[in-house]
């Protein structure tokens, strides 16, 4: 951990055009604006995780009115261009049995996993000890997270009528699992979602005991049968099924509906069929490393949206759906009991979740209540935290280092850190003028002051990024691609040799474009916070040192992500977190891939993720995904900011915290191992 930056002062010269070049950072006299940004905080946006991509082959004969049958019952128009299904004819179940050699696959008890993973650590100290301690060091920060982030050892060690209090950085844009698309949408479907699969803190799947009862998987690959457990229930009291799950990947394979984070995967699978309520066929189209994933889809109703999904396939904008975004079935452990848009979102645990026929079936869910309440600023967020209005958030790196250090912070409150696999980045829309030249890419990588973001906006908590996977994971390249440093000379000299020169002497940069003189004149849209806007503006400085014009434009994030769904900007500043495996960057990286906001598209690229998927050696697939690593390092659609690591601030009332490359919360058991004390 650095300390912030002393005063300095900016040595600049005269450039062409009457601009100032700066020449370097030496002892500064900060001025207002300068001091503006030191206190500016940081907020994780358009944290997205790329669903999973799939595939397997076809088995049987080709029967289209079955097909139309089976679609139509499943609620989605039986044209074929309401399904982006091809037609098949499953196999019975006992013909799939006679010639499929099945092997058994996990099926975990998460938080029982994470007991005996805790049993291993070392001996806890006395919490009060810990609760003591000023989180200034990494030992003690391996100190808090060892005794504070472990489970209950008994149940009257936990207050089971307690509200967990968490904070919402916006609010959500839909409760439907199949739509969601943001991260503070992942916060809410953590607690309401019924999922059959899931992963630890190491990235490893398995099929959830809280809702499968056995999982094989064929010896060839092409075929993945579940069994689900017979005591689940929707919160309207309905038994969720197996029909349910095919509704499910049914509707996510509607082109009409608006999936693309969930339909990435989803739409590698060649089928799945209910051979009864229970009992689950995946067919997958081809015998690849990423099957295992294809298959962990959310699930949705089929008796809530059989119907309605005829008349609305947006699933948003009936006022049925409308309805059912306030008031949404559940599958997961809580129900929802109020929401108020744009303030809070209250949940209460399902009794008929736990409980089936008066025995408890799976474990009580820690918290009585849970209660988000949207803070979108960072400031406000923290005061509320010291108030205990709200019991967890994450920190920007200027609040950890210089305001959860004092007596106010630490009387209810401890604080921790962990490394996540997120990072931040600007976008350049390549189907504008702009940004189709890799010349004019690079040089707005080689213009951006990467030194002054990282050392003055975030402290030195944050590592630079050169590329989507973290230095060092088994998927990033072996030889750490080397992050941009900030050479004005070199941006000028690539804009030159792009053909945006000054012809006119008025200072900015112009080309001739069909016809007419354009002048290098771009906006870039980024949510509306202070960190965020404070980085665009860094970037506005530096553009304007060589004669590019950039105009910051901050929108409210639901907007923003819509803006950018839509193709409408021509530059960006956002964020993306991990995938559960590095396939799910085809999402964003293959040719015509609904994320793939940038419009990048690379044969080679497209070529080496289509391998990737079909390597089953780990070394080989890693050096496969290297490789497309450092050809998009090459074509800068991206100019790679950092890796945001994950700092957190925790009520002393809470215990069961731990990270993952996916931070606490997005891995499983995550947010369900945190618990409240009884004392």
């Amino acid at each position: 951990m650095t300390t912030p930056a002393p005063p300095s002062f900016v040595l600049v010269k005269f450039h062409r055009g009457g601009r100032l070049r700066r020449l370097g950072t030496f002892a500064l006299d900060v001025s207002a604006t300068s001091r503006l940004v030191l206190l500016l905080v940081v907020i994780v946006t358009l944290a997205g995780c790329s669903a999973p991509p799939n595939e397997g082959a076809p088995v049987g004969t080709t029967d289209t009115a079955a097909v139309s049958a089976t679609t139509e019952s499943a609620g989605v128009a039986s044209e074929e261009s309401d399904t982006l299904i091809e037609p098949f004819d499953p196999p019975t179940l006992a013909e799939l049995d006679a010639k499929v050699e099945w092997i058994d696959q996990p099926v975990v008890d998460a938080l029982k996993e994470l007991r005996e993973y805790q049993a291993t650590w070392p001996p806890a100290e006395n919490v009060d000890t810990v609760l003591a301690l000023r989180n200034n060091s990494e030992e003690a920060n391996a100190r808090i997270l060892n005794t504070l982030g472990r489970l209950p050892t008994s149940d009257s060690d936990v207050n089971y009528d307690a509200t967990f209090l968490r904070r919402l950085r916006g609010d959500v844009n839909s409760t439907n699992p199949i739509l969601i698309n943001s991260t503070e949408e992942f916060d809410v479907s953590g607690f309401i979602s019924a999922g059959l699969f899931s992963f630890d803190w190491n990235m490893k799947p398995f099929a959830t005991a809280d809702t499968v009862k056995s999982w094989q998987t064929s010896r060839d690959g092409m075929y993945d049968k579940v069994v689900l457990r017979d005591d689940l229930t929707w919160s309207d009291g309905k038994p969720l099924t197996a029909r349910d799950v095919v509704f499910s990947f049914r509707t996510i394979m509607n082109p009409k509906v608006p999936v693309p984070a969930v339909r990435s995967g989803t739409d590698k699978l060649r089928w799945v069929e209910a051979y009864d309520d229970y009992t689950l066929v995946y067919f997958q189209k081809a015998a690849e490393a990423t099957n295992v994933w294809n298959i962990n889809f959310p699930i949705i109703p089929e008796h809530v949206y059989k119907d309605s999904l005829r008349e609305d396939p947006t699933l948003q904008n009936s006022r049925y759906h409308v309805n059912l975004e306030d008031a949404p079935v559940t599958g997961g452990p809580y129900k929802f009991v109020s929401r108020t848009r744009g303030q809070d979102i209250l949940l209460e645990r399902r009794e008929d979740y736990y409980m089936h026929d008066g025995k408890q079936v799976r474990d009580k869910p820690y918290f009585k209540y849970v209660r988000f309440r949207v803070l979108p600023e960072a400031e406000s967020a923290l005061l509320a935290l010291e108030q205990g209005t709200i019991e967890e958030m994450e920190l920007t790196p200027e609040q950890w280092v210089t305001r959860t250090d004092d007596d106010t912070f630490y009387e209810l409150n401890t604080k921790v850190r962990g490394v996540q696999w997120l990072y931040y980045y600007f976008g350049w829309n390549m189907a504008t003028p702009f940004f189709e030249d890799v010349r004019v890419r690079e040089a707005m990588s080689y213009a951006f002051d990467h030194e002054e973001m990282l050392e003055t906006l975030h402290y030195g908590l944050n590592e630079p990024a050169a590329g989507m996977f973290y230095p060092g994971s088994w998927m990033a390249p072996k030889e750490p691609l080397a992050p941009y440093r900030q050479d004005l000379d070199k941006a000028e000299q690539l804009l030159d040799e792009a053909g945006w020169v000054d012809t006119d002497g008025d200072g900015i940069r112009d080309k001739e474009i069909g016809g007419r003189r354009v002048p290098f004149e771009f906006n870039i849209v980024v949510k509306t916070d202070p960190v965020r806007v404070a980085i665009c503006e860094l970037l506005r400085q530096n553009l304007d040192q060589i004669g590019v014009v950039c105009n910051i434009q901050p929108l409210e994030s639901t907007v923003l992500l819509q803006r950018m769904n839509d193709r409408k900007y021509q530059a960006c500043f956002a964020g993306w977190g991990t995938g559960t495996d590095p396939y799910t960057n085809e999402n964003l990286w293959k040719t015509g891939e609904e994320r793939n906001y940038s419009g990048y598209s690379n044969p080679e690229v497209d070529r080496l993720f289509d391998e990737a998927r079909g390597e089953f050696d780990r070394e080989k697939r890693g050096a496969l995904y290297a490789r497309i690593g450092e050809i998009i390092y090459q074509d800068q659609p991206y100019t790679f900011l950092y890796f945001q690591s994950a700092f957190y601030g925790f009520n002393k009332g809470l215990r069961g915290y731990m990270f993952s490359p996916r931070g606490p919360y997005h891995f499983a058991p995550g947010i369900s191992a945190i618990w409240a004390t009884a004392d």
